[in-house]
């Protein structure tokens, strides 16, 4: 069965027949805030139906992980040390959940794992019943596992005992930017840590997009950029990330899986993945970093309840963009930096994929965003970068 139009409750989304072979079908997830869209096939991972090839070598890679670790910094824990260093998994220690699963705090010591260096950690506990199943834990494992870079978190280790299917990571002591920006806890961010979390966030997509072999994040949003407690950011969850198009390639064909409202417009209908569909994303968060709304509001009115379909109109008009901008950082940026950024974040939510920077390129401009002296003083001193902002009808060389 095919279902052509799907209805996402926060709005509608059409699927052409073209991307959906006849045995496959759009499931439609509907996940608290925002709406995670999930194509499933016959050879989902945990329910082989037919051709179960893909099943088989999943399983067999996580058979030689239960044994011997994948990567030399990477620990294999035992789930009764995992039940320990979550205090038998208290609730009160639960840091967030969803369809995934859940999320502790913990604590490993010399009395979890004797010679272990004493950390906090968080605990990823994935639901075997849930969205992420084992294909996206071993994504995980091995993508963090090779991967080092200060703007990615880091996999501490990981659990793969009978049923269980758990992911030790540092511990992110300020959480998510999504909480910060829309939760109202504490103070509000400042501009100048809010240009920092978008510097730094560009910074990991940068490095993901320019490795050996590009990796493609594909599930960037608010909620996935985790906050130490210095408030520099760093890349979480990679259980969708996917190798990017390598030689002559010019896209990666795969099912359609991410966040509704991040995922960039051409992935959506053709299923067609590059890494300008990141750079799509990540015009999403800037604008939510800019205008301090979610991307996806039914409490607004009906022609705001879409952030980009409302906004991005507004970004190349200065006198607009300045009313909308979020109310909490009035006074803290000079009218000339807003516009700049304003700029950027229109482009990197341009349809046309080509029209979009390459991260490079992001990080770049952002890093010339940066103040030279913390706003939080109410001193505002920015950097000039006229030359790298790029014109609505720059091209950019193809990634």
């Amino acid at each position: 069965m095919i279902h052509r139009h799907c209805n996402l409750g926060v709005g509608e989304i059409s699927v052409p027949p073209r991307i959906l072979g006849k045995d496959k079908e759009i499931a439609v997830i509907l996940h608290t805030s925002p709406v995670k869209i999930l194509e499933m096939a016959h050879e989902s991972p945990s329910r082989p139906e037919g051709n179960t090839s893909g099943y088989s070598m999943v399983n067999r890679d996580i058979d030689v992980l239960r044994a011997t670790p994948a990567y030399s910094d990477v620990e294999i824990f035992a789930y009764e040390e995992m039940k320990f260093a979550t205090k038998n998994f208290r609730p009160d220690l639960i840091l967030g959940e969803g369809g995934f699963g859940v999320v502790y705090k913990g604590f490993i010591d010399q009395n979890v794992r004797p010679g272990f260096k004493p950390m906090q950690v968080a605990i990823k506990e994935l639901n075997r019943e849930g969205f992420q199943g084992d294909r996206e834990w071993l994504a995980e494992v091995n993508y963090l596992g090779q991967l080092s870079h200060p703007n990615l978190v880091k996999l501490i280790g990981y659990c793969c005992e009978d049923e269980h299917r758990m992911l030790v990571y540092e511990y992110m002591a300020s959480g998510t930017l999504e909480k910060h920006l829309f939760r109202r806890v504490g103070s509000s961010l400042s501009w100048a840590k809010r240009m920092k979390i978008a510097l730094d966030a560009a910074k990991g997509l940068a490095f993901l997009h320019g490795a050996e072999t590009p990796i493609i994040y594909r599930d960037l949003k608010s909620s996935n950029i985790l906050l130490d407690t210095d408030f520099n950011a760093k890349l979480s969850d990679f259980g969708l990330a996917k190798e990017g198009p390598m030689g002559d390639q010019t896209h990666v064909s795969t099912r359609v899986m991410g966040t509704y409202g991040y995922a960039a417009p051409e992935y959506v209908m053709t299923g067609h993945l590059t890494a300008r569909s990141d750079v799509y994303g990540f015009g999403v968060v800037l604008l939510e970093i800019l205008i301090g709304r979610r991307v996806m509001d039914k409490n607004r009115p009906s022609r705001e309840h879409n952030l980009v379909e409302w906004a991005r109109p507004l970004l190349s008009h200065n006198k607009k963009i300045l009313k909308i901008l979020d109310p909490r950082i009035e006074g803290q940026y000079s009218t000339k930096t807003a516009m700049k950024v304003a700029n950027l974040t229109y482009q990197c939510l341009s349809q046309n994929p080509k029209g979009r920077p390459l991260m490079s390129q992001v990080v770049q401009m952002l890093e010339g965003f940066q103040c030279t002296k913390d706003t939080d003083s109410g001193t505002v001193l920015h950097g000039e970068v006229d030359d790298l902002i790029l014109s609505p009808n720059t091209s950019h060389s193809t990634q």
